[in-house]
């Protein structure tokens, strides 16, 4: 499968030679830009897009149709008439080269047929590449779900999938590489020769370590169940779910050049492992797209900063090591008069020549994956031009590596990441020299003029492609993309001088990957301080109508920009108005929103299909019950409400949607403790929370039964999960927790759970709250109707409450007993916008609302706040 993260790549188009940003002279002085292959590109582009979606007998009914009014547009009769009589003075247009005349008719019937012949190869491509995706026995086996046993090669490095929660579950994270099936054995011995991409899925097991060692070219027999793949669109025949759990089993070694390319990407990896965590992680993904040791949580903060192109090899990695080769931008067209190239004596096509050797050897320890053939093909045609002696032009490069690029892999058209680094590129040609030199004449300094420029045009025809499939805009792009150029280069430079020296000499490949780590490092302080920011994102609409819109609002402040009367001062007043909507200081969020109120006492988070609360403890310090699925989501919220000590966060049970949020709560604050239930269902997310809180060092703690703890004016008592026998009990949270806000108390009864029929959910810690000014709550967990009764049961004298936490997210599952003692004057649900459970039940809601209880949920109201006790109880919907 040819996968392609949607990322911008600003630099696809070698800077080496393009005139980018080092090149003082505007590129339209050269002359009106030269667009004859732009309608080339773009037909075959839109042929290869629709044909990769179709049946193959409307591809071929597309080609034939093309192919004809090709040939017909040819015939000089058909030429004449399409044509249409000459306008006075066009008659001919003269050819530069040998003086004589071409018809104007001519002109226009070769343009339309070359775009018919374009859309016809782009076409044809296409339906060549997806018939393997149709015919043969692999989609047929895919078809019945049956098992096989196969031939393998494979053809991408291995990855492993991103951790999802699904329900209450954390789906495990499986390798999963791309390869093709050569032979097919069926269950009953039949055997077929074939060639079918596929798609390989391993689960976890034993053998995960020699699966993720795996280099292309590698041959393997595995046996796998196949199931068709997920979408019409995806690239590949079948989805093979490889069984047993074991190391793979190898029956053809790699290719030579695969294992030096791999030994290279080894070496690399070597020489930084005594680096910082997030350079460690990132210096191989600078360098050569290795993002293996790239975690979620540095991914999400590039994806919020608009820096991904950067996780990604693109054309500026290419680009700075071509730079050294011909030199600055500006003097690239000159008769070998920059870079290493004359230095070493070498002529003006030995420099071609030796620039298309690094461009092999990028490609092929790089990996051929999208981004890097994009980078490669814009490369070499204009190493091309360098070659030849002729002066190149630029868009007809960029027209020239997408026709290319479309034809190779038509899978390409349909690619949100080519279309952004088509569009970043083009933008970079195109409008940011002229924005360059508007910013020139008003007084900026070049270099910043360029870079600014550079940032504002990209972003510019980017970000609407980015909220058709994200449904967001990233506000804090344009200053992380300049404050992390800054690094780009001696990263990328140094990262490449690691990668050679890794090869001959570890030691002085580990000096070099020390100095690398610094600049590396910078990018991923960059990333992770704009993604830190509590208005580093803006929902925007997401689908082609969303992006239809942002394009239409970017048009409309462009030209604005430019007839705008006193554009200084008001430029002024707009960059501090977005400092203040990125910053988002408290104070001036509270008095434009009424979000958060002032003197909430409690607050329920907005984390979709989960569970995240959180108790004020007076100051900057808050009690958290439970966190979310995920951790963006958790810690925003508690950005928002100005939280920046937990002295104690319970983790009501270890189900995914309550704890995998727990690296937000973590994330920039001091925690004094994490208290859980005793009941380690399911195992694998109690060890991660147990790893987690280690590597953050902070104490986990058992809740009890009948435990009492205070913290300020806030105090609460642990009524369940019941004590049973044995010697599970919790010590207490010291005096001494953070920030001088003790968490005093006892422990009462503690010993082993006693779960009940609902397994994890009913081990829940349910707590009654009292707050400041006698505001109380009960918070239930997950608890099913079995353990709310016994909960009743344990504690018959339960008086009404002014706020209830809905059990499970507002499932029907409830006891109508429990609801009914405690009449709550406020009832609140957490749940995820159009869950798949059907959370909260009209049935529950209705049993609330018929005692007397006012229901909020997040689904619907966003994060609630509470403020106030008994009659003065006020609830605040609506917060992030």
């Amino acid at each position: 499968m040819k996968t392609d993260e949607a990322t911008v790549d600003r630099a696809d188009v070698d800077e080496a030679a393009a005139g980018g940003r080092g090149a003082r002279a505007p590129s339209w002085e050269e002359g009106p830009a030269d667009l004859r292959l732009v309608p080339l590109a773009v037909a075959a582009w839109v042929a290869a897009a629709v044909a990769v979606g179709v049946p193959g007998w409307w591809t071929v009914a597309g080609v034939v149709v093309c192919l004809v009014g090709g040939a017909v547009l040819l015939t000089p009769a058909a030429a004449r008439r399409f044509g249409g009589t000459a306008r006075p003075g066009e008659g001919a247009e003269a050819d530069a080269s040998t003086g004589r005349g071409t018809p104007a008719w001519r002109l226009r019937a070769t343009a339309f047929a070359g775009v018919l012949l374009c859309a016809a190869a782009g076409a044809a491509s296409a339906g060549l590449h997806t018939a393997d995706l149709r015919r043969g026995p692999v989609p047929a086996l895919a078809r019945e779900y049956a098992r096989a046993q196969l031939e393998v090669t494979v053809t991408s490095d291995p990855r492993l999938t991103r951790p999802r929660v699904r329900g209450s579950e954390s789906v495990p994270v499986s390798v999963v590489l791309d390869g093709e099936v050569t032979r097919a054995e069926r269950s009953d011995g039949t055997v077929h020769r074939t060639r079918a991409p596929v798609l390989l899925l391993v689960p976890p097991g034993e053998g995960r370590a020699e699966w993720l060692r795996l280099l292309p070219s590698t041959r393997l027999s595995v046996g796998a169940r196949l199931a068709p793949p997920s979408r019409p669109g995806d690239p590949f025949a079948a989805v093979l779910k490889v069984g047993g759990g074991g190391p793979p089993r190898m029956i053809g070694p790699p290719s030579a050049l695969q294992r030096t390319a791999g030994e290279l990407r080894a070496g690399l990896r070597r020489a930084t492992d005594g680096l910082d965590p997030d350079a460690r992680a990132l210096l191989p993904g600078l360098v050569v797209g290795d993002t293996s040791r790239i975690g979620s949580e540095l991914r999400d903060a590039f994806v919020a900063t608009d820096l991904t192109h950067l996780l990604a090899v693109s054309g500026s990695n290419l680009a700075v090591v071509l730079i050294l080769l011909v030199g600055r931008p500006g003097r690239a067209h000159q008769v070998e008069r920059g870079g290493l190239a004359p230095r070493l004596g070498m002529s003006l096509r030995g420099t071609a020549v030796a620039g298309g050797a690094l461009t092999l050897a990028f490609v092929v320890v790089c990996r051929p994956e999208p981004s890097v053939l994009r980078a490669a093909a814009c490369g070499l045609v204009v190493l091309l031009a360098i070659g030849t002696g002729r002066r190149r032009s630029l868009i007809p490069a960029l027209a020239a590596a997408v026709l290319l690029l479309v034809l190779y892999d038509p899978w390409l058209a349909r690619s949100y990441g080519f279309l952004l680094s088509v569009l970043a590129t083009g933008a970079l040609l195109t409008v940011a020299p002229r924005w360059s030199e508007a910013l020139r004449r008003r007084g900026v300094p070049d270099r910043l003029a360029e870079a600014l420029a550079a940032s504002l045009a990209a972003q510019a025809v980017c970000a609407p492609v980015v909220v058709v499939f994200a449904g967001r805009v990233s506000l804090v792009a344009i200053p992380a993309n300049l404050f992390a150029e800054l690094a780009v280069a001696p990263a990328t430079v140094f990262g490449f001088a690691t990668l050679a020296a890794a090869a001959v000499w570890m030691p002085a490949a580990e000096g070099l990957a020390w100095v690398a780590g610094w600049p590396a490092g910078w990018i991923a302080r960059v990333a992770r301080t704009g993604a830190a920011l509590p208005g580093a994102e803006l929902s925007w609409p997401g689908g082609w109508w969303g992006g239809f819109a942002l394009a239409l609002v970017t048009a409309v402040a462009v030209v604005a920009a430019r007839r705008l009367p006193h554009r200084g001062p008001v430029a002024g007043l707009l960059v501090v108005l977005l400092l203040l909507v990125v910053v988002r200081p408290v104070p001036l969020t509270r008095w434009a929103t009424g979000w958060p109120p002032r003197g909430w006492v409690f607050a329920m988070c907005q984390v979709g299909q989960g569970d995240a609360t959180v108790l004020a403890a007076g100051g900057d310090a808050a009690v958290v019950v439970d966190a979310g699925p995920d951790p963006v989501p958790v810690d925003r919220c508690l950005r928002e409400l100005g939280v920046r000590r937990v002295p104690l966060l319970v983790l009501t049970h270890f189900h995914a949607d309550h704890v995998a949020g727990l690296p937000g709560v973590l994330r920039g604050r001091s925690v004094g403790a994490i208290q859980t239930t005793g009941l380690e269902e399911p195992p694998a997310q109690a060890a991660f929370v147990r790893r987690t809180a280690a590597a953050a060092r902070v104490p986990l703690i058992r809740a009890g039964a009948g435990e009492r703890r205070r913290i300020g004016g806030l105090e609460w008592t642990v009524l369940w999960p019941a004590a049973g026998s044995g010697a599970a009990g919790g010590a207490a949270v010291g005096g001494d927790a953070v920030g001088g806000a003790a968490v005093g108390g006892r422990v009462a009864g503690g010993g082993r759970v006693a779960a009940g029929s609902g397994g994890a959910n009913d081990a829940s810690v349910a707590m009654l709250v009292r707050a400041a000014g006698g505001l109380t709550l009960l918070l239930l967990g997950d608890l099913e109707p079995p353990a709310q009764r016994g909960l009743l049961r344990a504690h018959p004298g339960l008086a009404p409450v002014d706020v209830l936490k809905v059990a499970h997210h507002g499932s029907a599952h409830q006891d109508p007993g429990l609801i009914r003692a405690v009449r709550p004057r406020l009832a609140l649900v957490s749940t995820g916008r159009d869950n798949p459970y059907g959370h909260p039940s009209p049935r529950t809601v209705e049993s609330l609302r018929a005692g007397g209880a006012r229901v909020l949920r997040t689904d619907r109201d966003g994060a609630i706040a509470v403020v106030g006790a008994g009659p003065g109880l006020v609830a605040v919907p609506g917060g992030g």
